[in-house]
């Protein structure tokens, strides 16, 4: 069975927000707890949602903290996010060639609006959906789900392409097959420890993909992981 749909998570998989989401955490964290946190350790908060993360560390602020890092994103959005290399082309490309396109993420919506009208990605995908439309978000398979029944797409013959384990366990947790990227800040050795089906190096290694993967349901039992 051919795929057909491919479902993109978006913050450090199509669009490239690391220094962005870096720099609101540093921010936020600076005013909270002064001189406690380094560029390092603000990289695992990337992937959870903000609430997950900041009531972690304190669930009496974590409202105020959320909102002070919205601002803070928000007004810098712009002068920090750019697309990853080849992204627009190869989204481009899997449109042009008729496959179902959707995002599938932890942000709220008007922020991914902001990203994707930013980057012109805003025109390819087809469905949407943001932490405004779920009560569970990834790692739960809800999202993944909703975007397969708004598609009208089968899991077997969908990816899950993400840059996190979240995306990984979201898409497996859905029984679609899954992708993790190379260029994930955390790095492409941790993600192989979620055992995505497929590790992109570069976006335009989906185009590859989709040419030649014939048989989504043999892949999916074989959970083959090839290294290109």
């Amino acid at each position: 069975m051919a795929i057909n749909t491919l479902l993109f998570d978006l913050d450090g998989t199509l669009i490239d927000t690391n220094e962005l989401i870096s720099e609101s955490f540093l921010h936020t964290l600076e005013i909270y707890y002064p001189g406690q946190y380094t560029k390092e350790d603000v990289i695992p908060f990337n992937g959870p949602t903000l609430y997950e993360t900041f009531t972690s560390l304190d669930p009496d602020r974590a409202e105020e903290m959320v909102a002070e890092y919205r601002r803070f994103n928000h007004e810098k959005h712009d002068e920090l996010v750019t697309e990853f290399p080849g992204v627009f082309n190869t989204i481009k490309a899997l449109k042009e060639q008729g496959l179902k396109l959707g995002i599938v993420t932890t942000k709220m919506r008007n922020t991914v609006n902001m990203g994707l009208k930013l980057t012109k990605l805003d025109q390819f995908f087809d469905v949407i959906v943001t932490l405004d439309d779920v009560k569970k978000p990834k790692p739960d398979p809800e999202p993944v789900q909703l975007a397969l029944s708004l598609l009208d797409a089968k899991a077997e013959e969908a990816i899950m392409i993400g840059d996190n384990y979240h995306d990984i366990l979201s898409g497996k947790n859905a029984d679609t097959l899954t992708a993790g990227v190379a260029w994930s800040a955390k790095g492409s050795e941790f993600l192989l420890k979620y055992e995505p089906d497929f590790m992109l190096e570069t976006m335009n290694d989906l185009l590859k993909l989709v040419g030649t993967t014939e048989n989504a349901s043999t892949k999916q039992n074989e959970r083959e992981v090839p290294h290109k």
